[in-house]
C-alpha cells in the first residue's frame, strides 16, 4: 500500500503538481537519496538552467540591544556572551565602505528589538546610508522589527513601511523563524506571531516590495509543523509572488536557553531542502544555508533542490554567537558550484546575473 502511495506521488512531483500538507509529510520517510532526486526533478521543472547564484554582501549588525531577548538567540545583549554594543553611523559608513571596494552590492541593516529606537531612528538610518551610497541596494530589517517600530511610534504597519520606502529601504527579509504558535510562545514570546509575521508581508506587498521566507527547525516541532511552516509561505506566496527566495536552516542549541534540544543532523537538513523544494513550487530559489549547515552540506544541497548560495558575506556576527563560524570567499564558492556540476553566477539583489563564472575564469570571471 505504502509502495503505491509513494509511487502516485511520485508521479505527481515528475509531473509537477502541486502536493498536500499529507503528502509532504509522507516525504520524510522516503529514502534520502530517492528523496533528493525528487527534489532535484521538481528544481530542475521550476528553474531548468544548471546555474547557482550568490551576491556579495554585508550584515550590519547596528546593535545587539534586543527586549524580545529570545531563548534560541545567542546574540543579543541579556546572553551575556556579547556586550551591549549600537554602532555609530559612523561606524555603519565605513563597513558599506569597505563592502563597495570589496564589490559588493547589497547591505542587510539588522538589531533586533531596540527598547528606544522609534521608526524615526530606522528612517534617519536608512535616508543616510542611501544618501551617502545610493547605489547599494538595502535588503534590510524584519517583519518583527518592522511591527516593533511601527509600535513604538504609534503608527500603522503600512505608514511604517512607506516611510522607510520613501527613505530607501529596496527590500525586507522575510526572517520567519518557524511560524507555529506553540513553538514561538516557548522560544520568543516578545516577537510576533504567525499572523503578524503574515500582516507585514501582506503590507509590503501592497507597497510593492519584495522579501523572503526563512525557516528555523530543530526547535522542539514535530514533522507536521514544519510542514505548517511551509503551507503559511506557500500560501503567502500563492497570494502575493513576493518571495524572491526560501532559506531553511537549522536551529544550533549550542550557548543558547535551549541546551536540552538535541541538534538536527545533516540528513535533516538535506531532507528539508529537498522537501522544500517539491512542497513550495511557487518560489524559484532555495538557498543552501552554507553559513548555519557547513559548506559540504550546502554542496550536496545542490544536488538536492537548492539553486542558490545567498551571500558571500563579508561580516556575519549573529550565527557566530552560537559557536558555529563558517567562512567563504568567492573562489571557495565558485569551486564548490563548479564542483557540484553547476554553473557559478554572481547575482544582483533581484537574482539578475552580473557575470558568469566556469572552469576557465574562476576567479577571474567575477573581478
Amino acid at each position: 500500500m505504502k509502495k503505491s502511495a509513494d509511487k502516485k506521488l511520485k508521479e505527481k512531483i515528475c509531473n509537477g503538481e502541486r502536493i498536500s500538507s499529507e503528502e509532504a509529510l509522507a516525504l520524510f520517510s522516503w529514502d534520502l537519496i530517492e528523496l533528493g532526486e525528487a527534489g532535484n526533478m521538481r528544481r530542475s521543472l521550476i528553474f531548468p538552467r544548471e546555474e547557482v547564484g550568490f551576491i556579495i554582501d554585508r550584515i550590519i549588525n547596528f546593535t545587539n540591544i534586543c527586549e524580545a531577548a529570545c531563548n534560541f538567540c545567542a546574540y543579543h545583549a541579556r546572553a551575556n556572551l556579547i556586550k551591549p554594543f549600537e554602532l555609530t553611523q559612523k561606524e555603519i559608513y565605513a563597513k558599506i565602505e569597505e563592502l563597495v571596494s570589496a564589490g559588493g552590492t547589497q547591505v542587510m541593516l539588522q538589531g533586533g528589538l531596540h527598547p528606544d529606537y522609534t521608526l524615526d531612528t530606522y528612517v534617519s538610518m536608512v535616508r543616510n546610508v542611501k544618501k551617502r551610497f545610493p547605489r547599494i541596494y538595502l535588503h534590510s530589517f524584519s517583519p518583527s522589527e518592522i511591527a516593533h517600530m511601527a509600535k513604538k511610534s504609534s503608527v500603522s504597519i503600512d505608514e511604517a513601511i512607506l516611510n522607510l520606502k520613501k527613505a530607501g529601504l529596496n527590500s525586507v527579509p522575510g526572517a520567519s523563524d518557524l511560524l507555529v504558535d506553540r513553538i514561538r510562545k516557548k522560544v520568543s514570546p516578545r516577537k510576533i506571531g504567525k499572523d503578524l509575521w503574515c500582516e507585514v508581508m501582506y503590507a509590503l506587498h501592497r507597497h510593492g516590495m519584495k522579501s523572503s521566507a526563512t525557516m528555523t527547525y530543530g526547535m522542539g516541532e514535530t514533522d507536521e509543523e514544519k510542514i505548517g511552516h511551509l503551507n503559511v509561505v506557500r500560501d503567502v506566496q500563492d497570494k502575493t509572488g513576493m518571495l524572491r527566495a526560501f532559506i531553511p536552516w537549522s536551529f544550533s542549541p549550542a550557548r543558547t536557553g535551549l541546551k536540552y534540544i538535541e541538534p538536527a543532523t545533516g540528513i535533516d537538513y538535506l531532507k528539508i531542502v529537498a522537501i522544500s523544494r517539491i512542497f513550495l513550487d511557487n518560489i524559484i530559489y532555495i538557498q543552501a544555508g552554507w553559513l548555519t549547515e557547513g559548506l559540504k552540506l550546502a554542496q550536496l544541497a545542490l544536488t538536492m533542490g537548492a539553486n542558490d548560495m545567498g551571500g558571500v558575506l563579508m561580516e556575519e556576527t549573529v550565527v557566530k554567537a552560537t559557536g558555529i563560524e563558517t567562512k567563504a570567499g568567492i573562489e571557495e564558492f565558485i569551486d564548490l558550484i563548479t564542483n557540484a556540476g553547476k554553473k557559478p553566477v554572481l547575482r544582483d539583489s533581484e537574482y539578475k546575473v552580473i557575470k558568469k563564472g566556469g572552469k576557465d575564469s574562476r576567479v577571474r570571471g567575477f573581478k
